[in-house]
C-alpha cells in the first residue's frame, strides 16, 4: 500500500461479508464475492501509479477502483469518459493505462480490459485496511467554469467524506439503503453516492446507470425496500415529464446543479418522497443538505465550519488537509449551522453600472412559457465598447428568438439581454447535466 510509514490505516470495506454490496443482472452480490472479484482484478493490474478508470457498469467501476486501491494505484477521473478528455487527463500523468469492462475500439494508450466477474472462489483472509493517507482517486472538476483541474483525494478523505453522508441520509431515513443512481461514478457526487456508500456503509447500489425514466423504474422494482434514487435536476424534470410510475422509494438525493423549488415539490408530489439535495465540490466532496421543497437553508454537516470572504467562502470540513476556498458567495445562520447561498463571484455581473446575479437571469430564462432549456453565461472577450456581454443558448421549439428576448425584457434590465441569443436543438449537457463552458463557446460562435 502507498501512503507514508507509520500512517493509520482504515478498512477497506465495512459491515460483515454477507452484506449485500451491490444488485447485479438481479442477483444480490455480497462483500464476500465482491471481494473475490477486487482480488481477481488487482491480480491482473500491471505495475503503475495509475489508470483511468473507464467503468461503464457501476458493479465494474466499483471493483476496478477497489482492485486499483488495493494494489496502491490512483483512479484518475476525468469530467467525461470523452476520448479528448481521457487523453489530456493520461497525458498529465505520464505512464498511466486506462481500464473498463468493455472491448473499446478506438481504446486509450495501454487500454486493459477487466477479465469477466463471473463465479470465482470465496475471498480469503479477512478485510484489507488502506493507509488514511493513502491517494485514491485525482477527480477532475467539470470545466463548466474553465479549465479542468485536478483534486486528489485520500482514503482518509474519502472516508470522513462519506461519514457526513452517512449520518445526513441516516437521520432523514435509515442506515440501510438500496441505492439506484442516474449520475456517473466517475463523477465526484456518483462517487460519493454509488461507489463509497457501498463500501463504507449498509448500502448496496444497482450495477447499472439507467437514463430514460422506464428504465430508472424498472431499475428501482429490482431493488428492494428502502430504495434511494440519486440523480440529478435534468434527470428528475425528465421523470416527472414522462408520467412513469416509480415503484415506493424512501428518498431522492440531487445535485450537480441548483434544483428549482417549484420542481422539488413537483417531485415530492409526484413520487410521494422526500428529495434532498446535498452542497458540495470536486474540490470539497458533500459538506451540507437541505430539503429543497421546505428550506431555504442548508444545513451543514457535523464538523464543518464555514468562513464567508469577500470573494467567496472558506470551508473547513473532516474531509479537508486544509480549509479550501469556493467561489460561493454565502450569509450564515443559526449560530453558523446553517447558511443561505447569495450566488457565486463568477456570477455577480456589472454592465454599465448595473449589477446582477447570472443565476437569478437564468431562472428568468428558464421561467418563460416555451423554454425547456437554457442557459446565459458571459463571454470571455469585450465589445468594442469594452464590455464583455451576456450570451443565451435557448430550447425553445414553439419560439422565434425574437419572442424569447420580447419575454427577457419583461424579466430584466435591458444591458442584461443576450447578445447574441441562439435557438439550439439541445444544450450540450455531460453526463451528469452540467455545461462544460468550452462547449457553450464554441456553440454560440455558430452562425
Amino acid at each position: 500500500m502507498s501512503g507514508r510509514p507509520g500512517a493509520p490505516s482504515l478498512p477497506l470495506l465495512v459491515g460483515s461479508l454477507s452484506r449485500v454490496v451491490a444488485w447485479r443482472d438481479g442477483h444480490a452480490v455480497t462483500a464476500t464475492t465482491f471481494l473475490a472479484h477486487v482480488r481477481q482484478v488487482a491480480a491482473s493490474l500491471p505495475d503503475a501509479e495509475s489508470a483511468v478508470n473507464l467503468c461503464e457498469d457501476r458493479y465494474a467501476f466499483l471493483v476496478a477502483f477497489t482492485a486499483l486501491v488495493l494494489r496502491g494505484q490512483t483512479n484518475l477521473l476525468p469530467p467525461s469518459r470523452a476520448a479528448h478528455a481521457v487523453d489530456e487527463v493520461m497525458a498529465n500523468h505520464p505512464g498511466a493505462y486506462a481500464i473498463g469492462e468493455l472491448d473499446l475500439s478506438p481504446s486509450p494508450p495501454g487500454y486493459l480490459r477487466m477479465p469477466a466477474l463471473d463465479d470465482v472462489p470465496p475471498a480469503e483472509g479477512s478485510i484489507p485496511s488502506i493507509p488514511a493517507d493513502a491517494v485514491v482517486a485525482i477527480g477532475y472538476t467539470s470545466g463548466s467554469t474553465g479549465k479542468p483541474k485536478p483534486n486528489l483525494k485520500t482514503w482518509g478523505s474519502f472516508v470522513a467524506s462519506n461519514a457526513g453522508n452517512a449520518s445526513m441520509l441516516g437521520l432523514a431515513i435509515g442506515d440501510a439503503f438500496h441505492v439506484v443512481a442516474t449520475v456517473p461514478p466517475q463523477h465526484m457526487y456518483g462517487m460519493e453516492m454509488s461507489v463509497l456508500m457501498p463500501l463504507l456503509s449498509d448500502v448496496s447500489v444497482h450495477a447499472g446507470r439507467p437514463f430514460f425514466p422506464a428504465d430508472v423504474a424498472t431499475a428501482l422494482a429490482s431493488l428492494p425496500e428502502p430504495r434511494v434514487l440519486v440523480t440529478t435536476p435534468v434527470h428528475l424534470r425528465a421523470l416527472i415529464e414522462s408520467g412513469v410510475g416509480l415503484p415506493s422509494l424512501a428518498a431522492f438525493v440531487s445535485a450537480t446543479a441548483p434544483m428549482p423549488v417549484e420542481l422539488a415539490r413537483s417531485a415530492e408530489s409526484h413520487f410521494d418522497a422526500p428529495l434532498y439535495e446535498v452542497f458540495g465540490s470536486t474540490e470539497t466532496c458533500v459538506f451540507a443538505s437541505r430539503r429543497t421543497a421546505i428550506d431555504d437553508d442548508w444545513k451543514l454537516y457535523d464538523d464543518v465550519v464555514l468562513h464567508p470572504q469577500p470573494d467567496g467562502t472558506l470551508v473547513d470540513a473532516p474531509q479537508l488537509g486544509e480549509p479550501i476556498v469556493l467561489a460561493d458567495i454565502v450569509s450564515l445562520h443559526d449560530e453558523g449551522r446553517r447558511f443561505r447561498l447569495r450566488g457565486r463571484n463568477t456570477d455577480l455581473l456589472e454592465i454599465a453600472g448595473k449589477r446582477a446575479s447570472l443565476g437569478d437571469l437564468n431562472r428568468r430564462l428558464l421561467a418563460i412559457d416555451g423554454v425547456s432549456d437554457g442557459v446565459l453565461f458571459q463571454l470571455d472577450e469585450a465589445d468594442a465598447a469594452g464590455i464583455r456581454r451576456i450570451a443565451g443558448l435557448v430550447v425553445a421549439p414553439t419560439l422565434t428568438v425574437d419572442a424569447v428576448l420580447n419575454a427577457l425584457r419583461h424579466a430584466m434590465d435591458p444591458v442584461f439581454l443576450p447578445r447574441p441569443l441562439r435557438l439550439v436543438d439541445a444544450l450540450p449537457r455531460n453526463e451528469t447535466g452540467k455545461l462544460p463552458r468550452a462547449q457553450l463557446i464554441e456553440l454560440i460562435g455558430q452562425r
